[in-house]
């Protein structure tokens, strides 16, 4: 099997800076050994206006059938079927994508010292694969898949099924497709990397085992083009021979890295749902679903001795008046907004007036954590059915959150850095619009109640603000006003006479005329550096 890469040039950028950009030398033959046969490089034409390179890979059938895996889940049918007459030497597969990383690994990494900048450029291609086996097995392979999977890159496509013999047309089609893509646009780097993963993709088989380490090699060789490509699962699915844990792994950690690239943050930064640290340090006293250190279990204080042991913690005081607000609104499609570990959608899933239960979270691990801790999988098939776990960012607008009766934001809106609270409320109010959100946050004046929480400290390590009553009243209010709802504000939690309840709860309504305040009327306060945004 071989592969021929020509390119273009002119005399201020001549075609044989392929030879750069490959590392390999235009005026050499060169020889490369690998685990299945020998790859050569060499060069039918290497001038100023048109340079090309070829790899030839020189398949030893025997090697094949002793260093292979090709058996089995993972493997070639043709191989397991036929260990020594197969097309693996002749069709370019998983074989010529390992080639490729062998002989180009360092043109692949789109590294050039010798001339520094060039590998940064994209210059003319032109790529021919005479014979790639591109096998639908359902999924419409042949000349179609070819265009699905290299026009959305920037790719001129031009593939022809070749006939199963040209003195018989009657016979049909094969299922091998001649190939060849061109762009200006596309660096050569990329191209090897998009040739390393789509080469096994149309493949849909490989000739060793596909291990879970294999995930980490999609990721890395998709970077920069798969997260946004429209084939998206097909790639992941047929890479990675159809193993659907690795290709669900995939999928949620190509998301998770479109959704950082999106905020302009780091992966870590983003999927920060599942928090790792020690609860019992004050720090993390208000970790959603979890009491403050040292604190009595009602949110009390310090707990004392005799006190009762059966009352009522914060968090699940917090979730009863959640459930309360949506029993008010008549709410059976509810969407949990930052659902985290899946606390409140347990909570949500025994009121058998809720139909619905859509949880929504950026992390994929708090997503994963969620299904493990309601059991979705024993879970019985029409209650299973009521519960759906998406990966999203609250930040954008999502067609999925449309249509409910209730979206719930339980202690999530204080894990946004605020010149990011308006994307949210647009997001939510704007452009969801169910017709109530109900909405809970820490009150920052019930700090001081807590003994184990220093002064000036926020209750957990990830909250980026912290308001008191008046703000986050005068924060409801102002949103309620932008997109047509009202607002109520409630307690949550013990009230003390000084500082007021633990937890504060906004519940917006579309088109009624409840009161938008409490009925206890909350002191003015001035706003501190840091407070409500503009």
């Amino acid at each position: 099997m071989f592969m021929s890469i020509s390119t273009t040039g002119t005399p201020e950028s001549p075609a044989t800076d392929l030879g750069f950009l490959l590392h390999k030398h235009p005026g050499k033959v060169q020889r490369f050994g690998t685990s299945h046969g020998e790859a050569h490089v060499f060069y039918p034409e290497a001038g100023d206006e048109l340079c090309t390179a070829v790899l030839l890979l020189d398949i030893d059938p025997i090697a094949l059938v002793r260093r292979g895996r090709g058996k089995g889940r993972g493997g070639s049918p043709d191989f397991a079927l036929a260990q020594y007459v197969n097309d693996r030497p002749y069709a370019a597969s998983s074989l010529l994508a390992v080639a490729l990383r062998t002989v180009f690994r360092t043109a692949m990494k789109g590294v050039c010292e010798t001339r520094p900048g060039l590998a940064d450029r994209p210059r003319p291609l032109r790529i021919a694969l005479p014979a790639v086996p591109a096998n639908g097995a359902g999924e419409g392979g042949g000349p179609a898949m070819v265009a699905r999977l290299f026009e959305p890159l920037g790719w001129q496509v031009e593939a022809v099924a070749i006939p199963l013999d040209e003195s018989f047309p009657e016979w049909g089609e094969s299922r091998y497709v001649r190939i060849e893509l061109a762009s200006a646009t596309v660096r050569l780097a990329d191209a090897l990397q998009q040739l390393y993963v789509l080469l096994p993709v149309l493949d849909g088989a490989k000739h060793y085992w596909v291990a879970p380490d294999e995930v980490d090699k999609l990721l890395a060789a998709g970077e920069g083009w798969l997260a946004d490509h429209p084939e998206q699962a097909l790639i992941a699915r047929r890479y990675l021979a159809r193993r659907w844990s690795l290709t669900r792994t995939a999928i949620e950690r190509l998301e998770l890295a479109r959704l950082a690239e999106a905020d302009d943050r780091e992966v870590e930064e983003v999927d920060n749902a599942v928090d790792d640290t020690d609860r019992s340090e004050p720090g993390a006293a208000d970790a959603p679903g979890a009491e403050p250190a040292g604190e009595g279990p009602a949110g009390e204080g310090p707990a004392q001795e005799g006190a009762p042991s059966k009352q009522p913690s914060l968090a699940e005081q917090r979730r009863a008046a959640i459930l309360a607000a949506l029993r008010e609104v008549g709410a059976a499609w509810v969407a949990d907004l930052g659902c985290g570990q899946g606390e409140l959608i347990g909570a949500l899933l025994k009121d058998t007036r809720i139909t619905e239960v859509l949880g929504v979270d950026v992390s994929a691990r708090a997503l994963s954590a969620a299904a493990r801790k309601l059991r979705l999988e024993r879970m019985p098939e029409r209650q299973a059915g009521r519960v759906t776990l998406v990966q999203g960012a609250l930040t954008y607008t999502d067609a999925r959150l449309k249509g409910f009766d209730a979206a719930v934001l339980c202690e999530v809106i204080e894990h946004l850095d605020l010149p990011r609270l308006p994307a949210l409320e647009y997001s939510v109010l704007g452009a969801a619009r169910p017709a109530a959100v109900v909405v809970t946050t820490p009150n920052a004046e019930y700090n001081v109640r807590w003994e184990s929480l220093p002064a000036g400290h926020v209750r957990h390590a990830d909250h980026r603000f912290e308001w008191d009553r008046e703000q986050f009243r005068a924060w409801a209010e102002r949103v309620a006003r932008t997109y047509g709802y009202t607002v109520v504000i409630r307690p949550v939690g013990p009230e003390d006479p000084e500082v007021g309840p633990p937890t504060q709860l906004a519940l917006f309504r579309i088109g009624t005329t409840a009161e938008s305040t409490a009925t206890d009327p909350v002191p003015v306060r001035t706003t501190p550096e840091g407070g409500e945004p503009r």
